[in-house]
C-alpha cells in the first residue's frame, strides 16, 4: 500500500478543486452579518467536520503514547460521508484533516483543510477559528468559522 505524503494531499485537493471549476466570483464574508452567505454556509459545514476529525485524532494521538493514526480508518472513520470527502495526512506527527464536497456544482466552497491549529484558536476565539478553503474559481483563502456566527 503507497503512502500519500501531505504534499501530494494538498496538491490532490487544489487540483480537484480546480478540475470542478464553477463561478468565477465568491461573495464577500460578513464579519458580523446574522444571515450567512452561501460561502459562509459551506466553509461552516466543512469547518465542523475538520474541528471534530482534528479532535478525534489529537484524542486518537494522546490515547496512543503520542503515535498519530495513519488514517482515518484506523480512529474508526469513515472517508465517506453522502455529502463529504475526508482525507488525512500528518505531516510531523500533527493531523492536517482536508474535507471536501462529493458534488461541488452549486457550491462557493469546495473544499477545505486544518489542523491541530484549529482546536487552539477555536479554545481562545470563543470557538471561532480559521480554515483554508478553496473556492469553486480554484483560488485558496483562509476563512473563519465556528463560534456563534455559525449557528
Amino acid at each position: 500500500m503507497s503512502r500519500c505524503t501531505p504534499l501530494t494531499a494538498l496538491l490532490f485537493l487544489a487540483l480537484t478543486a480546480l478540475a470542478c471549476g464553477g463561478s468565477e466570483s465568491a461573495k464577500p464574508r460578513g464579519a458580523s452579518g446574522v444571515s450567512l452567505s452561501t460561502e459562509e454556509r459551506d466553509a461552516e459545514l466543512l469547518g465542523r467536520e475538520i474541528f471534530d476529525l482534528v479532535d478525534r485524532a489529537m484524542d486518537y494521538r494522546g490515547s496512543h503514547e503520542g503515535r498519530p493514526a495513519n488514517n482515518l480508518r484506523q480512529m474508526g472513520v469513515e472517508s465517506l460521508t453522502t455529502l463529504t470527502v475526508r482525507r488525512m495526512a500528518n505531516v510531523q506527527r500533527e493531523p492536517v484533516i482536508a474535507v471536501a464536497f462529493r458534488q461541488p456544482s452549486g457550491r462557493e466552497v469546495v473544499a477545505c483543510l486544518g489542523g491541530r491549529q484549529v482546536l487552539e484558536d477555536a479554545f481562545l476565539n470563543s470557538g471561532r477559528f480559521t480554515i483554508t478553503c478553496t473556492l469553486s474559481s480554484g483560488a485558496q483563502r483562509p476563512i473563519e468559522v465556528g463560534g456563534s456566527a455559525g449557528r
